[in-house]
């Protein structure tokens, strides 16, 4: 088997796909790229069991074909020291020997049976669920929620990013109990009712590969693993199984007080405030009358303290409110209107951050952040 390939193309391609690869395999064949030569084609796989990434790359010079897999690392290492130039792989079938010919040298590595890496999991056609969904509208639902997500081994559903599809719309929803991210589009519609969990890895992997796809992605589902085919690039994953909490019951309504400020401002303040605050507990504290809000913080072992006032429009009772600063950074980091709306009933209940203006009319976003509680003053 023989093909020639860009050092740089073939580089780029693995990088990508490497993400995948476990430090620690349970398995030693998962520490290698698959390639398989299907005519003129490069098949590239990585795997860690619970996560497959495929990618293909069109070959110019190709005689035979085959599957061998080589180590990773290794071959990475290699790739990353060679200017750009065409690089041509010599494969040995039966001893597995790879010879790597540059234009001024070879380097040999040994690579493992094919037929050794594992095969991705299929879909049950019978319960399978198929749609198509932009990659920008994909991409910005992974990103709005995928920071909300938990790392609660004693409640696994939590870990990952929900997705839900109904007939008028399609809904990401991610939460750590401590706060919510509910993302919701309009114009991604299902033809019946369905759901699945998409846990964190490969998440970051669409994430980090839908940044540069302009494309559509096709996505296939049943009640064990998932399906995301796009561009040059194919993810089957394992899902989290189990039922996701009812996360409407926990968003508040009817909220009687509503603050409207800066978005940029208020998150430099909390920044700058926060840096007094209690190390165990990082709370930071808010104190609202009509159009001016105090954040302040203080550590009583080390008797620092600041407040910062912030101009703002606020319309209810006079109130003291406290949340972990980090968390509520963590919501206004993740919304990028100017301006937003910060609605509460009480000091000890949820309370909802939302844009004052939409990048999308077809999109509604919306965080909920649970608040902690004030020593009594």
């Amino acid at each position: 088997m023989r093909f020639v390939v860009s050092s740089s193309d073939l580089l780029k391609k693995l990088q990508s796909v490497s993400k995948v690869i476990n430090p620690k395999n349970t398995l030693p064949i998962l520490d290698n790229f698959l390639f398989e030569i299907k005519e003129e084609e490069l098949i590239i796989t990585c795997s860690d069991l619970e996560t497959t990434l495929v990618t293909n790359l069109v070959l110019d010079n190709v005689d035979g074909g085959g599957k061998i897999a080589i180590e990773a690392k290794r071959l990475t290492d290699i790739l990353k020291e060679f200017p750009e130039q065409p690089l041509t792989f010599e494969i040995d079938e039966e001893t597995m020997d790879v010879d790597i010919l540059s234009e001024n040298g070879k380097f040999s590595v040994v690579g493992a049976e094919g037929d050794d890496f594992p095969e991705p999991a299929e879909l049950d056609e019978e319960k399978s669920t198929a749609f198509n969904i932009d990659s920008k509208i994909l991409h910005r639902g992974i990103i709005k929620t995928l920071f909300a997500t938990s790392d609660d081994e004693l409640r696994p559903v939590m870990n990952g990013i929900f997705m839900e599809l109904k007939e008028d719309s399609t809904t990401f929803v991610s939460s750590d109990s401590h706060k919510l991210v509910r993302y919701k589009r309009y114009d991604v519609k299902a033809d019946k009712e369905s759901s699945f969990i998409l846990p964190k890895k490969p998440a970051e992997l669409l994430k980090s590969l839908l940044a540069k796809d302009t494309d559509g992605v096709t996505v296939e589902f049943d009640d064990k693993n998932a399906v995301f085919i796009f561009a040059n690039y194919k993810i089957v994953s394992r899902l989290i199984e189990g039922q996701y909490p009812n996360y409407e019951s926990v968003i508040p309504h009817n909220n009687s007080n509503k603050l409207v400020v800066d978005r940029a401002d208020f998150y430099n303040t909390i920044k700058r405030v926060a840096v007094f605050s209690n190390e165990a507990s990082r709370l930071v504290k808010f104190k609202l009358t009509a159009n001016q809000m105090t954040v302040s913080a203080q550590d009583i072992d080390f008797s620092i303290s600041a407040y910062e006032r912030i101009n703002c429009q606020y319309e209810g009772d006079e109130m003291s409110i406290g949340f972990k600063s980090s968390f509520f950074q963590d919501v206004l980091n993740n919304i990028n209107s100017p301006d937003i709306v910060v609605e509460m009933s009480d000091p000890a209940k949820a309370t909802l951050v939302l844009p004052t203006e939409k990048e999308d009319e077809m999109e509604d976003e919306l965080m909920l952040i649970m608040p902690m509680m004030l020593d009594s003053e």
